[in-house]
């Protein structure tokens, strides 16, 4: 068919061509919003400094458990850090801090008549006691769910190894829907367990990957119950586990920790401000937690939100800006294991009487960034989702209600809108507290991303005000 014989189509053709023609270097001019959303961006992504201080926290300092050396190291470093980078005020605050320690290396196996022993990768949960430097062993009953326990009761599970061996649910696009539908497991397990007579448990890592890496993560204990040992066991080794026991239901498991929890030590949180021009009394808060779990060198979790929270107060006086609200960076301690830094700011501003207006946490990875969650009120929520289309330019698609952040969260009582800032999802528990987050697994333009559309929010907050 010879579509050229037909006048209407080649119409058609050359709309488009006369269009373009008429409109090429017409252009609506920039807002002043769309200029300054569009210079925050250019400026990190050009001139951004939050990788390179990824780096140093990685690879210098390392992990930054609670009370550990390495989280003071990373005290120091933060206060220094924002210090250089020109905020009008930096401090400490004196936080008490939960003080658990890993110990020895794990070890686990498997062990089965006419079974060849099995080793597997496994580690103590954060806040688990230890089994004794002779380990623990025992045969092992495999649950799905905390209710199972019921169903099977005492006379099954008396002196057993509790398996708790629930995998991600692929079907959540949401990752963090995936883990929240397993995460009991880790965090309540060995108590739930110990009421039916259990001496350990073991849970499987909360991943979706298949692999070697057992995860970590804070569980938690009640005084009136037995204190069992609680560990992770890594995909792979959950799902050997699950097949010798098919093969033989009496099989024994043996593993090995030497963890302990010390009295509470001194520790702090970081906060760094640029004062406000016009209503300096009204404060924006952002940060992430400066703690991180042992076992890598918390990357994803959280130094990548430390960084980044870090950056939106450089980024503004590189600008050369005068925000009309105050910008304060917080870089929370123990946010992993009692959440003790969040809790003391909160406290700290309440007995100032001090008013934020606003909170905005980075504690999801450094991935793509896709939008923001908000955990408001119905009108804040639509007062910020006004700004989605200054955002649309930049990949940022999508303002929702939600969750904020463990460490805004004690402002909720406050009323004031608690913000996360929400990254791409799908890999995040590839990584999370586990021996590969690493300095090598952030890239550095999805950080860099991440950092400008913090900052973009928070200045437009500043601008702009909210209505509450």
């Amino acid at each position: 068919m010879n579509f050229f014989r037909y006048p209407v189509f080649l119409l058609a053709l050359l709309l488009p061509a006369i269009s373009f023609a008429q409109t090429e270097g017409e252009e609506a001019p920039l807002t002043d919003d769309q200029k300054m959303v569009k210079s925050i961006y250019e400026e990190v992504l050009v001139h951004g400094q939050c990788y390179d201080n990824l780096r140093y926290l990685c690879k210098v300092i390392g992990h930054r458990l609670s009370g550990s050396e390495g989280a003071a190291k990373a005290v120091t470093w933060g206060k220094e850090v924002m210090e250089k980078l020109g905020a009008d005020k930096v401090w400490l605050q004196d936080v008490m801090v939960p003080h658990w320690e890993r110990g020895e290396k794990e070890n686990a196996f498997i062990a089965a008549p006419g079974l060849k022993r099995q080793e597997v990768p496994i580690c103590a949960l954060g806040g688990s006691v230890g089994t004794g430097k002779s380990g623990l062993t025992a045969q092992v009953i495999e649950v799905q769910s905390l209710k199972d326990l019921e169903k099977l009761g005492r006379k099954k599970i008396e002196g057993k190894i509790v398996f708790y061996n629930r995998p991600f649910d692929p079907k959540f696009i949401d990752a963090f829907q995936a883990y929240g539908s397993c995460v009991d497991q880790r965090s309540s397990g060995a108590v739930e367990a110990a009421k039916y007579g259990a001496i350990g448990t073991v849970v499987r890592s909360m991943t979706h990957s298949l692999d070697d890496f057992p995860h970590t993560g804070a569980m938690r204990y009640v005084d009136t119950i037995p204190k069992i040992p609680a560990v992770a066991i890594s995909t792979n080794g959950a799902e050997l586990l699950s097949r010798l026991l098919r093969q033989s239901p009496n099989l024994n498991f043996h593993f090995r920790t030497t963890c302990q929890t010390l009295p509470d030590a001194p520790s702090h949180n970081v906060v760094g401000e640029i004062r406000g021009s016009e209503f300096p009394n009204e404060i924006i808060v952002i940060g992430g937690h400066l703690d991180s779990w042992d076992l890598g060198e918390g990357a994803h979790d959280d130094g990548a939100g430390i960084v980044q929270s870090m950056e939106v107060l450089r980024i503004i006086k590189a600008l050369g800006l005068k925000p009309k609200r105050t910008i304060r960076a917080v870089l929370f301690i123990n946010e992993e294991n009692g959440m003790k830094g969040a809790l003391k700011y909160e406290e700290i501003a309440r007995e100032k009487g001090e008013k934020h207006i606003a909170g905005l946490e980075s504690d999801r990875g450094g991935f793509s960034p896709r939008g923001f969650s908000i955990d408001g009120s119905p009108d804040q929520i639509t007062y910020l989702q006004d700004w989605q289309d200054l955002l649309e330019p930049y990949f940022v698609h999508t303002i929702h209600p939600g969750y904020g952040g463990v460490d805004i969260s004690p402002f909720r009582s406050h009323g004031i809108p608690l913000v996360g800032l929400v990254p791409d999802s799908q890999r995040y528990f590839d990584y999370h507290h586990c021996a590969n987050d690493v300095f090598e697994n952030v890239n550095k333009r999805e950080l860099e991303l991440g950092s400008a559309t913090m900052a973009a929010l928070v200045w437009l907050i500043s601008e702009h005000g909210l209505n509450q």
